[in-house]
């Protein structure tokens, strides 16, 4: 790999506890089923996604000074991802409890932990400074703190010659804080690509119909590229000198859907930033997420099929 600037994610690194009963879990029951511990959030897991893709990632947070923090740093590290991280002694490392059904999909319980309490004066300024692109999900925007701080490094890094990139995070928690106030909020981060999934989509835009809730975006942010994640339809992406464009999903078996939509968002940007093509860089996106999506976990361990499916829409750098 050539040096390259990295790619700076920032806001949520935690401890996962994936749970996949069985049966249906009855009030004072006991059921089996599959658990699984592993360091998890959002913006963790897209920077270990864009580092698997070949493109240089680093995470930026908050964690507890634990165990929890330690095991979640090291996994982080393991993959090759640069960790800056503040440590904290009065808030412990965020847990993340994915509940999961029998169809593979997932309703997570977020603990608050010390990811919720990043500060502006916590940022690594010169990191963000020396970033190609700064991504940012909305889990940094529901409350404050952290959004002083995320809305503080979109300013550093836009300032510096970054590009931006945001995941509006839950649908469920865009509707809790009230669709205007978190589009108040939104039209205030100078993003380039947004990454909604289906429900997010209606939540922010009203529109039941993901070609209509697409026209809304498109409508509210001129400026950037939609890249519209609708599961086993695949993607719907349009943007500046970027015509609307469908990409077919796989035909991959749904087991659990937990961080496929990071696994997407951070193969498209290790794409897209190497090679400026959003199209290519959303078919590599929907490999990549129909693999997660077979597995358990939002990060299962790089197999041979991943390696080919990556290989087989390799980042290639402009001009290479």
């Amino acid at each position: 790999m050539t040096d390259r600037l990295p790619l700076v994610s920032l806001g949520d690194l935690a401890w996962d506890v994936l749970a996949k009963p069985d049966t249906m879990l009855l009030p004072g029951g006991d059921t089996t089923g599959r658990l699984e511990l592993s360091g998890g959030g959002s913006a963790a897991n897209l920077a270990v996604w864009a580092r698997r893709a070949e493109h240089p990632a680093t995470f930026v947070g908050k964690i507890g000074r634990d165990r929890f923090g330690e095991l979640a740093t090291a996994e982080l590290q393991a993959e090759g991802v640069r960790a800056e991280l503040i440590l904290s002694a009065e808030h412990p490392t965020g847990v993340i409890l994915a509940l999961i059904d029998r169809r593979g999909q997932r309703a997570m319980l977020t603990g608050q932990g010390a990811d919720w309490e990043l500060l502006p004066q916590d940022l690594p300024v010169g990191v963000l400074q020396g970033a190609q692109h700064l991504h940012l999900t909305a889990w940094s925007l529901f409350r404050d703190p952290p959004r002083g701080a995320a809305l503080e490094a979109a300013r550093l890094a836009k300032a510096a010659g970054a590009t931006l990139s945001l995941d509006p995070g839950s649908f469920q928690m865009i509707q809790q804080m009230g669709r205007e106030n978190f589009l108040q909020i939104v039209d205030a981060v100078p993003f380039d690509v947004i990454f909604p999934n289906d429900d997010e989509a209606r939540a922010m835009s009203g529109e039941n119909d993901p070609a209509r809730a697409l026209d809304w975006l498109r409508e509210r942010y001129p400026h950037a590229l939609v890249v519209l994640k609708m599961d086993e339809e695949g993607a719907l992406l349009e943007g500046p000198g970027q015509p609307r464009t469908h990409v077919p999903a796989t035909d991959d078996r749904l087991t659990d859907a937990t961080g496929a939509g990071d696994a997407f968002g951070g193969a498209f940007l290790a794409g897209w930033l190497s090679h400026g093509d959003a199209v290519r860089a959303a078919r590599l996106a929907v490999q990549v997420g129909g693999w997660v999506v077979a597995r358990f976990g939002a990060r299962p361990p790089a197999d041979a099929e991943l390696q080919a499916r990556l290989a087989a829409y390799a980042v290639t750098e402009v001009g290479a």
